[in-house]
């Protein structure tokens, strides 16, 4: 993760609704995103490392570092996304990984020009299907970040993380 980043949460139960009234209203494409697989599960973890490593959840660090194992990402690869960095990224995904890192950085509203590169280079099809990605892995960070933050201030600093 970015050395000195303080970890993204919901800021108001109207930011954490809006997502998850967003995941609700798009789940029939999310479901055929992943099940027709118009991101390989490789390029999804790939894409997700990226939004992880902006938002720091630690919880999802770990469950999609295992995922990214699973589909074939080098140990290499992962901490380098991780860290920030889509050097070890295929070429052919790195628009895509860099375009995740801006999204995420940007609270989910890239610039146009941004959004523009992506589906000149994906195709509009594939770049809703990043998209989607982005946004179910946005509602897993904060959702998680959130409840590290809570589970710390209710345990009194024993449990789960202060930022």
């Amino acid at each position: 993760m970015k050395s000195g980043f303080s970890k993204r949460k919901y800021q108001n139960v109207r930011e954490f609704l809006a997502d998850i009234w967003f995941l609700l209203r798009n789940g029939p494409q999310i479901l055929r995103v992943l099940k027709n697989r118009t991101v390989s599960p490789a390029f999804r973890e790939r894409l997700m490392l990226a939004v992880i490593a902006v938002y720091g959840c630690r919880l999802c660090s770990w469950a999609h570092t295992r995922e990214a194992f699973k589909s074939g990402i080098t140990r290499d690869e992962i901490t380098a996304l991780l860290s920030g960095s889509v050097d070890d990224s295929p070429p052919d995904e790195a628009v895509a990984v860099m375009y995740a890192q801006h999204w995420a950085d940007s609270g989910a509203k890239p610039t146009p020009e941004s959004s523009r590169m992506l589906v000149d280079s994906y195709g509009l099809q594939k770049a809703q299907a990043v998209n989607l990605v982005l946004r179910m892995i946005r509602v897993g960070n904060l959702t998680g970040n959130t409840w590290d933050y809570l589970l710390h201030r209710v345990s009194f600093g024993r449990l789960g993380t202060s930022s």
